[in-house]
C-alpha cells in the first residue's frame, strides 16, 4: 500500500526504511529538505492515491496539533490519519473528533523500539475503530517484530497511547531499579568488578532482560560512567502515568518514585542518573550530557 509519513527523525526515518523493505510505498515529509521525499504536506497528500493513510511521527503537543489541523484541510473523507508519536491519550480523543467532523478516520499508535527498531521491529499498541485499524494493518505488519507478538489493537481511540504511556512508566521503574543496584555495588569496597557482576546476571537470573543487556553495553563503553553527568530528562509519559493513577486512585509507588528520582537529578550530579541517562541513550538514542 501507499503511506504518507510526516516526521523523519531518529524513529521516523528508520520506520520509513523498514516499511519500504516490506514492499510498500512511503512518501516522507519533514522540515529537513535533505531527507524529505516532498517539500510540503500538500505535496505529500497530492502524491498519494485516495483513500489515503498519513502517519505522523512528530513531537506531542503543538507540533502534532498543527499538523492535524493542516491535514484536516488537505485530506478527503475516507482518508485516515495515524498518530504514531507520543501524544497524550486525551489529545487523541480530541483529534479523532476534529477529523471525524470532516469524515476522516483517526488511529493512535504507541510505538516502542527506539534506534533498534529498523532491524528488530517496533512494538505497536494502537487504538481506534476496527475498520480504520484494518486499513492500516499492512503497515502495522511491516513495522512489528517477526513472530506472533509485538502488536496489539488495544481498544478504542486513545487506548494505544495510554498503553504506551503505561509501558513507559514501567520502563522508568525498571531503569531506576537497575540504577540503584548499580550505585550500591559501586559504593561498597568488597565488590571490585561491578560491570562483570551485571554481565553475570545476563544468564540464568530472574532479572535478565534487554535493559540489563543495555546496561552491560553502556558499562562496556564507560565502565564507571565517568563521562556522563548524572542528569536524566523525562519525556512526559512518566508524568502522565502518575497523573492517570491519581485520577483512577491506582497506587503506583515504584513508578512515582522513579519519576521523582529524575527530578532529583536536576539538583545534583546523581550517580544513579548516570545509568538512567546511559540506558536512554542505548535504547533510544536520547542525548546525554557530558561533564
Amino acid at each position: 500500500m501507499e503511506l504518507g509519513l510526516v516526521g523523519l527523525g531518529k524513529m521516523g526515518g528508520n520506520m520509513r526504511e523498514r516499511i519500504r523493505r516490506a514492499g510498500h510505498t512511503v512518501v516522507g515529509y519533514a522540515h529537513q529538505r535533505d531527507v524529505s521525499d516532498v517539500h510540503s504536506l500538500k505535496e505529500l497528500v497530492d502524491s498519494l492515491a485516495a483513500p489515503r493513510v498519513v502517519w505522523l511521527m512528530v513531537p506531542a503537543g503543538e507540533a502534532t496539533q498543527s499538523t492535524v489541523d493542516e491535514l484536516a484541510e488537505l485530506l478527503d473523507p475516507g482518508d485516515i490519519v495515524v498518530d504514531g508519536g507520543n501524544s497524550r491519550w486525551t489529545d487523541d480523543e480530541k483529534h479523532a473528533r476534529e477529523l471525524a467532523a470532516k469524515g476522516i478516520g483517526f488511529v493512535d499508535c504507541g510505538v516502542s523500539g527506539g534506534v533498534w527498531g529498523l532491524e528488530n521491529g517496533y512494538a505497536l499498541m494502537y487504538g481506534g475503530e476496527a475498520e480504520h485499524v484494518a486499513r492500516v494493518q499492512p503497515i502495522f505488519d511491516a513495522l512489528k517484530p517477526t513472530g506472533e507478538f509485538g502488536a496489539v489493537h488495544a481498544g478504542k481511540v486513545g487506548a494505544g497511547h495510554f498503553a504506551k504511556m503505561v509501558h513507559n512508566g514501567i520502563e522508568y521503574a525498571m531503569m531506576q531499579a537497575f540504577a540503584e543496584g548499580w550505585e550500591l555495588l559501586e559504593t561498597v569496597d568488597s565488590v571490585t568488578d561491578v560491570r562483570e557482576v551485571f554481565r553475570s546476571w545476563q544468564e540464568g537470573t530472574v532479572i535478565r532482560s534487554w535493559l540489563l543487556d543495555l546496561s552491560v553495553r553502556a558499562l562496556d563503553d564507560d565502565e564507571h560512567l565517568e563521562q556522563l553527568r548524572g542528569y536524566a530528562a523525562d519525556s512526559g509519559e512518566g508524568r502522565w502515568t502518575v497523573e492517570a493513577a491519581i485520577d483512577h486512585a491506582v497506587p503506583l509507588p515504584a513508578i512515582t518514585a522513579s519519576l521523582f528520582a529524575r527530578f532529583g537529578s536536576r539538583q545534583d550530579d546523581s550517580p544513579q542518573m548516570k545509568m538512567i541517562a546511559a540506558l536512554r541513550n542505548q535504547f533510544g538514542g536520547h542525548a546525554v550530557e557530558s561533564k
